[in-house]
């Protein structure tokens, strides 16, 4: 596997599914840049691009326990609240080139190399 993959994930290194999202990318030789989204959070521009290549809407991306409160509520709104408290991302989000995965499990950023 190529070094220069345009890859990338947004990593929060306490989470044990993140530590294997980003041990899967390097046991095939993928160096990823490591986005620490709780440290650095995505602006509203790199966050709708990160949407774009998931194909998700906001709502897609909110995590299970944590965004239960906004299940329900317009995109717009969960959108904001995103860019407000970046800990209800789901993690870890793995994009290679123009899509992207939430890699729970890791093995789901395959679905990104075939």
């Amino acid at each position: 596997m190529s070094h220069a993959l345009d890859a990338e994930i947004w990593h929060n290194p306490r989470c044990s599914k993140s530590r294997a999202a980003l041990a899967w990318l390097e046991a095939r030789g993928i160096n990823p840049q490591i986005r620490r989204y709780l440290e650095t959070p995505p602006d509203r521009a790199a966050l709708s691009a990160m949407l774009d290549a998931l194909a998700l809407p906001p709502s897609g991306l909110l995590r299970a326990r944590e965004g239960g409160a906004l299940r329900g509520q317009p995109e717009a709104t969960v959108l904001e609240a995103l860019l407000a408290d970046p800990a209800l991302i789901e993690r870890p989000v793995v994009r290679i080139g123009a899509r992207a995965v939430i890699a729970r499990p890791a093995e789901a950023i395959k679905a990104l190399l075939g």
